[in-house]
């Protein structure tokens, strides 16, 4: 049955976008890849579905980077088609969904379309994938256009079409294309609407060791109602839009503006307001509404188009994901807004006619701040999509054509964390066990705490907590379970929003039978730290410092973290938000918890199973092994008393933890044990295998392999100044190859004169240092061809001597040196020493160690 196809004229009649239809049905006509770049509101998201559905048999999917731009692009576009929403025209969001099986065209959010790809990654019936906003580089849509590209090596007629506002087109039309056929590029322009740049900086900081500052607050409610007023006597259609780095800044802003007394409609627009209240506000003013100052986050900044617009005021701050690898913790960070996204924030201001932007810095400060923002996938914990690539088929990455490569360090942590989980085996490919984690739509962590959690303390408390600890809620004073309870009363104004969330991950819990379901829906406080620690087990903390400042605590990953508030007097506790910051709250840590509960020690075993351990742990003290009996959790020492160790594995074992901790100085190198060691090092540096590496690195990793009759003898408690290193180190050497040593890496020269002279060789650490010779000038007259080593690989570089053995010269070319400076060290040194022969002529001259006469005697 033929479908009827979209009305483009009707729905492109006041877009401007229409004017680039021609030139998109061309691209399309050539490669089944394009770029679309075009600026803000000119209609590309709501046009170039359309089109290419009239060009496709099957559905077309649209990706938006949030929620509410989907609902509002499907519902837009279902309005312009003059069809009911859902029936040709529909969406699908993380907790709600409103599309038929007729439906032609659906917009989705990129993680939506991500997880469908685990379970089709053919996308049957799927024809056509629009990404839109791609310059806002969020990982998901990074991700997503790395996986389309595999699809379409199996689909070539599945199109693919990036959109963007502002866009580096060619570099996006090699990744959808190649180097050598790029995709098609399609750029629209309008000309712009005029713009008003105000800059009214704040007379106060905007962020302190708490983040954004309450006067700051005050300045910008205070300078959105002033503009506003004197925008209104002019144009009383004019609508405000105030842009805040996050949903607590944003309510902190509305409240104030409210405080003013002002005659205005204040609204707030952020991801965590219910999906009626965002729908409503993006949904314009009727005439007879009063003028309208909407204060919200970056999520009205480029994905989608707040009617009636005619000011904006930006805080120049925005809040990002940021990765601390030191530490081992990420999460959101407040700094300066980009010049790029502060550019498309003011562009909200003049949509629909000419508008005016204040922006609450000065001029230096704008200048200052960062040209664009940073890719997601360079900044973020890379956790989850760690599990979709290893589910897919590419773990890290690999094979993958994408816009930015994933970070080596931030893969190789989240590798770790995933492995951890039982998500991924030692190939780095999915279990069956990450394969049912990646299934559950949350951060794989949260979803092993639902999981697990629910066999431990019910589905529903499972649910409660990971809804809140995953749903960006703010904890006061950091109490999690004190947070629980107020949303399980419904006094916390997020209590909607997250019963919500709860009934959506309550459909993923599945408790194993003999679960303590009947007491966990008790909700007992004690379980909110256990389904905390399930998710997070290298965060489980205790304390180690308390004073009137706060406490110190230090987590299983090794990390120290302090706290204020009623947590501050526990013992244990489960940790789910920890952040880098300074201050009294940090404790002299360098991080702050800001959201946590208490937890039972017993509990804290339980969650991190992976992570206890019971063994004899030893260091050096004076020379010497010294033994401890150590309970762990991570770094976390529970218990720890001192023991003799003996000769047997956990003795040897023991021993072998000191030295890789402490290093190799704990041992006296001789001299020739040292010099082996250069000797090696060279022959590594120069032929590679079979020759061993000995850097400080490679010897630790490989203890076994030379120190491992010497590790039983440490741990009883021979002093380490006792071990033969140079005994030890012989043991890796390579055989046959070995027979070859003494000549290609002599321990010692023979040189004109007859002496032979020790070769000191190159530091370990230093691949681009020479052999050095130090020798008596008079011992190498009439030597020409300078020496060589490593089978004529690395010429010998000669310091030539006084007879005081003082440096005369230094050179790697014996006949230049005769043949040229020799004269003026000559000229200079024979009145020095007048004992010792400097002859005019080196080459005929007989070398030797002795003075002239004692020369002439012999």
């Amino acid at each position: 049955m033929m479908r009827t196809p979209f009305d483009l004229s009707m729905i492109g009649r006041e877009l401007a976008f229409a004017s680039a239809v021609d030139d998109l049905g061309a691209a399309l006509d050539r490669s089944a890849s394009v770029v679309v770049s075009a600026p803000p509101g000119t209609g590309k998201t709501t046009l170039v579905p359309p089109l290419i559905a009239n060009r496709v048999p099957g559905r077309v999917i649209v990706t938006q980077p949030r929620r509410v731009a989907a609902r509002a692009a499907a519902r837009r576009l279902a309005q312009l088609d003059e069809s009911l929403l859902g029936s040709r025209v529909g969406f699908t969001v993380r907790g709600e969904r409103q599309v038929e099986r007729s439906a032609v065209i659906e917009f989705v959010t990129a993680g939506v379309l991500l997880r469908r790809l685990l379970d089709d990654p053919g996308l049957e019936g799927i024809d056509a994938v629009v990404i839109d906003e791609v310059h806002e580089r969020a990982l998901e849509t990074d991700l997503l256009i790395g996986l389309l590209g595999e699809v379409r090596e199996l689909r070539d007629d599945l199109v693919v079409v990036a959109m963007s506002a502002t866009l580096d087109a060619e570099r996006f039309a090699t990744v959808l294309g190649t180097d050598a056929d790029p995709a098609p590029i399609v750029t629209q322009t309008v000309p712009a609407h005029p713009l008003e740049v105000r800059w009214l900086p704040s007379p106060t900081p905007r962020l302190d060791e708490r983040g954004v500052t309450w006067a700051f607050l005050d300045h910008v409610a205070s300078t959105a109602v002033d503009a506003h007023r004197g925008l209104v006597h002019t144009d009383p259609t004019a609508d405000a839009l105030v842009f805040a780095p996050g949903a607590r800044e944003v309510s902190e802003i509305a409240g104030r503006i409210r405080g003013l007394g002002t005659e205005f409609d204040v609204r707030e627009l952020h991801g965590q307001i219910p999906a009626a209240e965002q729908d409503a506000v993006i949904s314009g003013r009727s005439p007879n509404q009063p003028a309208r100052i909407i204060v919200t986050t970056s999520l009205a900044e480029s994905s989608l188009t707040v009617p009636g617009v005619r000011l904006v005021v930006d805080t120049c701050l925005s809040r990002a994901p940021q990765r601390d690898a030191a530490r081992g913790m990420s999460g959101l960070v407040t700094g300066p807004t980009s010049r790029a996204s502060a550019i498309q924030r003011a562009g909200r201001a003049t949509r629909q006619g000419p508008g005016i932007v204040v922006r609450c810095v000065d001029e230096r400060t704008f200048a200052a701040a960062p040209a664009r923002p940073a890719p997601e996938i360079a900044t973020t914990d890379l956790t989850d999509a760690a599990l979709l690539l290893a589910c897919w088929g590419a773990p890290g990455g690999a094979g993958l054509r994408l816009v930015d490569p994933l970070p080596s360090d931030s893969v190789r942590d989240a590798l770790a964390v995933l492995h951890g989980l039982g998500a991924i085996d030692a190939d780095g490919r999915a279990t069956a066990e990450g394969r049912q984690l990646a299934r559950i739509p949350t951060d794989p962590r949260l979803a092993r705490a639902l999981r697990d959690g629910s066999a431990l303390v019910g589905a529903r408390t499972a649910a409660e907590v990971v809804a809140l600890i995953g749903g960006e809620i703010r904890v006061a004073d950091g109490d999690a379970a004190a947070t629980l309870t107020a949303l399980r009363t419904g006094r916390s104004r997020d209590a909607r929003r997250w019963e919500q969330e709860v009934r959506r991950l309550a459909r993923f819990a599945s408790p194993a039978d003999g679960a303590r379901t009947t007491s966990a829906e008790r909700g007992g406080t004690d379980q909110v730290g256990l389904v905390i620690a399930l998710a997070f087990p290298e965060r489980i903390a205790r304390r180690v410092d308390h004073s009137p400042n706060g406490a110190a605590f230090l987590l299983a990953s090794g990390t120290r973290a302090g706290i204020t508030g009623p947590l501050a007097s526990a013992e244990w506790l489960a940790v789910a938000d920890v952040t880098r910051a300074q201050g009294r709250a940090a404790a002299g840590t360098g991080a702050i918890i800001r959201s946590a509960a208490v937890i039972s020690e017993a509990d804290a075993e339980q969650a991190a199973t992976h992570l206890t351990t019971d063994r004899v742990e030893a260091q050096f003290v004076n020379g010497r092994v010294v033994a401890r009996r150590e309970r762990r959790i991570g770094a976390i020492v529970r218990s720890s008393v001192p023991v003799r160790v003996h000769a047997d594995d956990g003795g040897r074992d023991a021993a072998r933890r000191a030295v890789e901790e402490q290093g190799l100085g704990v041992f006296t190198w001789s001299e020739a044990a040292d010099g082996l060691r250069r000797r090696l090092a060279l022959l590594h540096h120069e032929l590679g295998s079979p020759w061993p590496d000995v850097s400080d690195a490679a010897l630790l990793d490989t203890l076994d392999s030379w120190l491992g009759p010497e590790l039983p003898n440490l741990a009883t408690g021979m002093p380490a100044a006792r071990i033969d290193l140079a005994t030890a180190l012989r043991r890796i050497l390579p055989w046959p190859a070995a027979v070859d040593l003494d000549a290609l890496v002599p321990e010692r020269l023979e040189v004109p004169s007859g002496s032979h002279v020790r070769i000191t060789y190159p530091p370990v650490d230093d691949p681009t240092a020479r052999p050095v010779v130090a020798v008596k000038l008079q011992e190498c007259f009439g030597w020409a061809e300078t020496p060589r080593l490593v089978g004529g690989r690395v010429r010998v570089l000669f310091h030539l001597l006084s007879p005081a053995r003082q440096p005369l010269a230094v050179t790697d070319d014996l006949a230049s040196f005769w043949a040229g400076p020799y004269s003026q060290v000559r000229a200079e040194m024979r009145g020095r020493y007048p004992k010792h022969p400097w002859p005019e002529d080196p080459w005929s001259t007989a070398p030797t160690r002795h003075t002239t006469r004692r020369a002439a005697q012999k």
